[in-house]
């Protein structure tokens, strides 16, 4: 048999029992796979905020959401930090939803509601679900995946990226290479757009959309198409060089300027004339190989943008390089002029074992990134019930923007983030993760089960943004349906956190 076809009945039976589960069990939440397992359920200690200053020179996108609620990474900007509360850590409570689908991307509409795109190896659905119970208010079935057999837990096409816009409505990519705009009708979704991009993408997967200060969307491809779509329907497209690959999303700013990662270089993209031109390309370190963790080889993340456009510049732009034996921090200048050489370059994570598949995340003076070196998928294999074991890190940068230059603020070498989108609560002082320590690591409660039988378990971990330790940490659940595969923490209203896992979604917050 073909490997890809042993792959894929793999997660196919294995997303039939969690279904077989949770009807034996006539409930909705996702099953922990612990085989009784006894764990502490939190280490550390509560605490209160402690706020980091919130000049985050931030602008409201204006065919956005509002910053936080809009895209997995919060903002036009990429910047992954709230001005909003997340947990403290008091009597934490975890509730579970099972749609047996991974609703990565969340966002918030105005009345409060996520709204969330859940994708499964099948097809992809746009629900609308409570804030507290989870449950969905309303859904729409997006168009299904064309051959199931080229399902990849490590694309994130067909709605892994998603926006909501400043009318409460969906703009979602599809797997039939359409862009669709949904709007809510009360408790239900209207589709209201449909623009058809099959033939100037030639089919190829749309990997993410946004739109630039003058609504346009914008669109990208895995295989290297960028283009746009005017408010009238006219698409315009710009083909990268042959052979690069775009294997995250892309970030605006108020100056028309698009920035694009590929997994050879890094772009800025405006508008002359009415169609998508270069405006500067930027090369970096790709390395020699995809190392394990990523989804291609190249950088790992989706730019983020510092600094409002009017600063000297026109701002910056961070990204990581895939450089070995360590790989690099990278911020240039975002301005029309050209990036010119590093403002910043600084290595870090341990040698030959350091790669980030993330945005960093952007706090007021500083970038954090994380480690996700060594994840290989959320399927149990050689490690027995156990999804492989990744390589510790968490590191923040100081970064010196009007005078050039950084330096490691702190790192912390022993919380594991295999894939989450990691985020700052500004108000808290927090950074919010999901860590999975090692059969060694884990909070025993008694005896420990052996190796082979260990669960694969999953933790809700909270650091300190100025010092890096950790605060506390709260066990989610175990096995395959609580296993994060690239989904991010969404911090949502009255200090409450998502995150998207492989059976649904989690909900976490303090108690009352």
């Amino acid at each position: 048999m073909h490997k890809r076809t042993m792959k894929t009945l793999t997660i196919v039976t294995l997303v039939a029992l969690l279904v077989g589960y949770a009807a034996v069990a006539n409930a909705l939440t996702i099953p922990s796979l612990d085989l009784g397992a006894k764990l502490v359920p939190t280490t550390g200690h509560a605490v209160r905020p402690h706020p980091v200053s919130k000049h985050l020179a931030t602008p409201r996108h204006p065919f956005m959401a509002p910053n936080g609620r809009s895209n997995i990474h919060d903002d036009a900007y990429q910047t992954d930090a709230y001005k909003t509360a997340g947990p403290l850590g008091r009597d934490l409570t975890v509730s579970s939803a099972l749609y047996v689908a991974e609703c990565a991307s969340v966002t918030r509409d105005s009345h409060g509601r996520l709204v969330t795109v859940c994708v499964s190896p099948t097809g992809a659905t746009l629900r609308m679900l409570d804030p507290t119970t989870l449950k969905t208010i309303a859904s729409y079935n997006l168009p299904a995946r064309k051959n199931i057999l080229k399902f990849s837990f490590s694309n994130f096409s067909g709605g892994g990226y998603f926006y909501l816009d400043n009318h409460d409505r969906a703009v979602v990519s599809t797997f039939n290479s359409h862009l669709q705009v949904i709007a809510e009708r009360g408790r239900k979704f209207v589709k209201v757009r449909d623009v058809d991009l099959a033939k100037a993408t030639a089919g190829e997967a749309i990997e993410s959309a946004l739109p630039d200060w003058k609504g346009r969307i914008w669109f990208i491809t895995e295989a290297g198409m960028v283009g746009f779509v005017t408010p009238s329907g006219a698409i315009r497209t710009h083909r990268l060089p042959k052979g690069e690959v775009i294997a995250n999303s892309f970030a605006v700013d108020e100056s028309g300027g698009v920035f694009i990662v590929s997994d050879h270089a890094l772009y800025r993209f405006d508008v002359r004339h009415g169609r998508a031109v270069v405006t500067w390309r930027k090369t970096y370190d790709r390395g020699s190989k995809q190392k394990p963790g990523q989804v291609s080889q190249g950088s790992g993340t989706t730019p983020t943008l510092v600094g409002r456009a009017s600063a000297k510049g026109g701002g910056w732009i961070a990204i990581t390089d895939n450089a070995e034996p360590r790989m690099h921090v990278l911020v240039f200048k975002r301005g029309r002029a050209g990036p010119g050489r590093a403002i910043c370059h600084k290595a870090v994570f341990p040698k030959g074992a350091s790669d980030d598949e993330n945005s960093l995340i952007s706090i007021p003076g500083a970038l954090i990134a994380e480690n996700n070196y060594g994840y290989d998928g959320p399927l149990p294999g050689k490690h027995g019930l156990r999804s492989a074991d990744t390589a510790p890190g968490v590191v923040r940068i100081d970064v010196d923007y009007r005078h050039k230059g950084c330096h490691i603020a702190w790192r912390n070498t022993t919380a594991r983030v295999p894939t989450i989108v990691s985020k700052v609560s500004l108000k808290t002082g927090l950074l919010y993760s999901y860590t999975h320590p090692t059969v060694a690591e884990l909070p025993w409660k008694g005896a420990a089960l052996p190796a082979l039988l260990a669960p694969d378990a999953w933790f809700f971990t909270a650091l300190d943004v100025r010092t890096g330790k950790q605060v506390w940490s709260h066990y989610v659940g175990s096995g395959l349906g609580y296993n994060n595969n690239y989904a991010p923490v969404t911090l949502g209203k009255r200090g409450v956190a998502y995150v998207g896992t492989v059976g649904g979604i989690v909900r976490i917050a303090d108690g009352s």
